[in-house]
């Protein structure tokens, strides 16, 4: 396994693993808004922001396939993805330990924001919940997600 940074060649993956992610998990987590909302807010323009910003990685496996990605802004850790058919195999906690690796040198604390799906995975790995957040999408569904952090040694 690999992890390196994201080139702005790579924007459509990027948005393709985050895309692809989202459509086969979020449904059985998310009502349709919220599922859509989700993915506009993984745009092309957010994702080009960040990898000019020099802030997106992606994860390859033994065969240099890209299984996953994440964003590191600051202290905070966003679109943190792994393809469906990574997902269970230690990919997730590879790029988890990736980001915490990185802000830790500068900061003694991660932040981010866990989705259902995700959150079960941030508890095991020491993160605790601050804050729960719910955004109104469109069809009057909700968007609910807790706010995380984790002190960093």
């Amino acid at each position: 396994m690999e992890i390196r940074k994201a080139k702005i060649t790579e924007l459509e993956l990027v948005k393709e693993i985050s895309h692809r992610t989202i459509k086969a998990v979020y449904p059985h987590y998310y009502p349709f808004g919220a599922v859509e909302f989700f993915l506009t807010h993984h745009s092309d323009e957010h994702i080009r922001k960040d990898i000019e910003d020099e802030n997106v990685f992606l994860l390859t496996d033994d065969e240099e396939n890209v299984a996953g990605t994440v964003t590191v802004n600051g202290c905070e850790i966003n679109r943190l993805f792994v393809l469906p058919e990574y997902q269970g195999k230690g990919f997730g906690g590879k790029l988890i330990a990736f980001a915490e690796k990185l802000i830790s040198q500068s900061y003694s604390e991660a932040e981010l924001s866990a989705s259902f799906p995700a959150k079960e995975i941030y508890l095991k790995k020491g993160y605790k919940a601050f804050e729960f957040h719910k955004i109104l999408t469109e069809n009057g569904d909700y968007l609910c997600y807790d706010y995380m952090k984790k002190e960093l040694l």
